[in-house]
């Protein structure tokens, strides 16, 4: 049987069809699993002249699949090496190769989540806002190109990284190392958003009274003797709170932040 290889042209247009598609048929049904399916489908001819095998290989990856796409592109990285494997010959079959897939995107997802949304994108929207503040372009040029810099090459180490070493590094993956790591990922993105939190989210109450004495008491003003920045740390909680334990969608949150907002401002119970 003739060799069937994969050039290095082959995995960057695998790689290309995963990063500008992977979110592109979303559903609770499939989520990323159409995506996944189109970065295998341009080797799909190549690696299985056979249209039975073809359509086979085809449908084992539009099964229901999700992960954090960036970080996750080291999955599709190692079945594309997989698959070219079993293509020629190697004792791999199709359930092996999904049952790896499908054990990795969990893990993956964890890593990712919080290396992703939870530490770089908050890092680089911090300081792409304190550029734009005033009205300042470099603020969403900032965020834009670091994001691509980062991403970009960052995603195809990873692809070429899986696909290099296949399912050796389903280990190096899962492993106790790995557990940790997102524990760790996870508590500098808290810290990360805390800190966004404290920098960005500005409120004060305009609440006055005068006692029987004739003294005149601004609340804001015994709010910050007592505790600092305690009304943006209430809008912070509570915010999360919606989210996190009650299920409400960002949409949704904002939509109810901006309703109390214009009340609040309104009514003058808020002041910037």
């Amino acid at each position: 049987m003739e060799e069937r290889t994969l050039t290095r042209k082959d995995l960057r247009r695998c790689w290309r069809a995963w990063m500008m598609h992977n979110l592109s048929s979303m559903s609770f049904e499939r989520l990323e699993s159409f995506g996944f399916c189109l970065s295998m489908l341009p080797v799909a001819k190549k690696l299985y002249p056979d249209a039975a095998q073809r359509t086979e290989m085809l449908r084992r990856h539009a099964s229901f699949y999700n992960t954090e796409p960036q970080i996750g592109a080291i999955v599709n990285g190692m079945v594309l090496g997989l698959e070219e494997k079993k293509a020629n010959g190697e004792p791999i079959d199709g359930e092996t190769i999904n049952t790896l897939k499908v054990g990795l995107m969990g893990p993956i997802a964890g890593i990712g989540d919080s290396m992703i949304p939870g530490m770089l994108i908050p890092i680089l929207l911090s300081i792409g806002m304190a550029l734009a503040a005033g009205g300042n372009i470099l603020g969403p040029l900032f965020y834009t190109v670091a994001w691509l810099a980062i991403i970009i090459p960052g995603s195809w180490f990873l692809f070429l990284k899986g696909y290099k070493m296949g399912s050796g590094s389903v280990e190096m993956l899962v492993s106790s190392k790995s557990a940790r790591l997102r524990e760790a990922l996870s508590l500098l993105g808290v810290f990360v958003m805390g800190g966004v939190a404290a920098s960005y989210v500005k409120l004060g109450t305009g609440l006055e009274f005068i006692t029987k004495d004739g003294v005149n008491i601004h609340v804001q003003q015994m709010l910050d003797g007592i505790f600092p920045q305690l009304l943006p740390l209430i809008v912070v909680l509570g915010t999360w709170y919606l989210m996190a334990k009650r299920g409400v969608s960002p949409v949704k949150a904002m939509i109810l932040l901006l309703i109390l907002a214009a009340i609040g401002v309104a009514t003058g119970l808020f002041a910037g």
